[in-house]
């Protein structure tokens, strides 16, 4: 298998160049070539299979010519081992329509470990046989960075320096990173927003000076391994449900836009997904974008859902290549429109291609509470903020009562106590496996949310390219 840019101007790539690379040098992100597909037979031949058997089917296209099956199945037992439940992404029923597929029984408590753990092992084993040293810059809303973090903390060849807004994630999800000693791990708090340290990494990228002196690696979902591991549990889940012979439709509550597209990508390989929902809070550019085409910044409001709290959402670009025909010259061009004015209109022409499949809604506090209330009073669960997002567009999209919805329940609701606690009474526990989190040492720097602080703080720290 062979990655192209989505601005058309970036040397392909095999998947290992694609990995280890991130970010394409044309500031384009990476996408496979074509879509594999599966017949109606290999998805049910899926029925019975184990998480792993599953990720090692879903993903052996994407692999070719890299990894042998052997190879990938060791690897994802190895990042899989490290779950608590042996169904990795288990899936609950809510009622006779609704179900929640739990994304969070990882080592961080989010969805990001499914694709982060085994980011970790691709990295590893990609550089043993490389006289070559990573460094990874990231930028997270809250859970890829300590996802991130648990999967490359002590590993060999990797230096990991992830950004975070400054104020503007839980405790939980802060002390996740910067209780993390290890020597390779580097812990930035900006003053600014996500969206300021996401256009920090980009740039950083981009700049062909310091992307020179050092092997820069992304973690962020702007990297396709993390958005290929995340394809394999909508298989997983839809197979349980009666796919191929049923169709399923998902909610997934989102900001970036990445956990959206691994739902894109599987439906193009086959699976039968019926509808593909995006919930958005407040910080709605992509129900906007989907909508009416006004794929327009506005100023990041500050919620209960922070992950969510972005106006800048990078995959969608990916989806954009596609609706454009694939056409990499011509989305270079708009995306550099967008980010000169921040605003971009989507033809309309190119809009009407994602009509069938997605659908979008808004949700604001009052809709988040109440369906985190209605899920504790009738359906026993206990859910975060941001699941609440995802639940409640589900609820509300009207779709045919034999057709399954599943909402993504992105992240355990401990790592959000006080929310959860201010719409439901109930102050979930952290699991145990979490041990003394609040005792820890914290480590972490705070910079100004500039390309020059977080550069030269990088390049005092990280190991030169040979």
């Amino acid at each position: 298998m062979r990655y192209v840019s989505t601005r058309g101007s970036a040397p392909a790539l095999d998947f290992e160049g694609a990995t280890l690379a991130g970010l394409a040098s044309d500031g384009g992100l990476y996408v496979p070539e074509s879509w594999p597909e599966f017949s109606k037979d290999e998805i049910a031949a899926m029925r019975g299979l184990s998480y792993v058997d599953t990720a090692v089917a879903v993903m052996r296209p994407f692999v070719a010519g890299c990894l042998d099956d052997a190879t990938l199945k060791r690897l994802c037992t190895t990042a899989y081992g490290r779950f608590s439940h042996d169904a990795v992404t288990p899936v609950i029923q809510l009622d006779q329509q609704h179900w929640l597929m739990e994304l969070f029984h990882g080592p961080t408590l989010a969805f990001k470990d499914v694709a982060l753990q085994l980011l970790g092992q691709l990295f590893e084993t990609f550089l043993a046989k490389r006289d070559a040293h990573l460094t990874i810059i990231g930028a997270t809303s809250g859970d890829t960075g300590s996802a991130a973090i648990d999967g490359v903390a002590g590993r060999a060849k990797i230096d990991i320096f992830m950004l975070h807004p400054l104020g503007r994630v839980s405790d939980v999800q802060r002390r996740q990173m910067t209780t993390v000693l290890a020597p390779n791990v580097h812990n930035i708090a900006i003053e600014g927003s996500f969206d300021d340290a996401q256009a920090i990494v980009k740039a950083l990228f981009n700049d062909r000076d310091f992307n020179g002196r050092f092997t820069l690696s992304a973690v962020n979902s702007i990297n396709w391994a993390r958005l290929m591991a995340q394809v394999v549990y909508y298989f997983y889940t839809a197979v349980r449900l009666g796919a191929p012979d049923r169709p399923v439709a998902f909610s997934v509550p989102t900001g970036n836009f990445g956990d959206v597209f691994a739902g894109y990508v599987a439906q193009r390989m086959g699976l039968p997904v019926a509808k593909l929902i995006v919930a958005t809070n407040v910080n709605d550019i992509l129900h906007r974008a989907l909508t009416t085409g006004d794929y327009s910044c506005g100023t990041v409001t500050p919620t209960a859902t922070p992950s969510m709290d972005i106006q800048v959402s990078s995959n969608f670009e990916r989806l954009l290549f596609d609706l454009a025909g694939r056409d990499g010259k011509a989305l270079a061009k708009m995306m550099a429109d967008f980010e000169s004015t921040r605003a971009m209109s989507i033809p309309a022409d190119m809009l009407a291609g994602s009509k069938d499949l997605f659908e979008s809604a808004r949700i604001d506090a009052d809709g988040m509470s109440d369906v985190m209330r209605w899920a504790h009073e009738r359906t026993d669960q206990v859910i975060d903020p941001h699941t609440a997002i995802g639940l409640a567009a589900a609820r509300n999209a009207g779709l045919p009562a034999d057709v399954p919805v599943v909402t993504l329940a992105t992240a355990h609701p401990a790592k959000f106590r006080d929310a959860v606690e201010r719409a439901t009474g109930v102050r979930p526990h952290l699991p145990a496996r979490m041990g003394n989190l609040f005792d820890r040492e914290e480590r972490y720097d705070t910079l100004p949310a500039t390309k020059e602080a977080i550069a030269a703080y990088v390049a005092e720290r990280a190991t030169p390219a040979a």
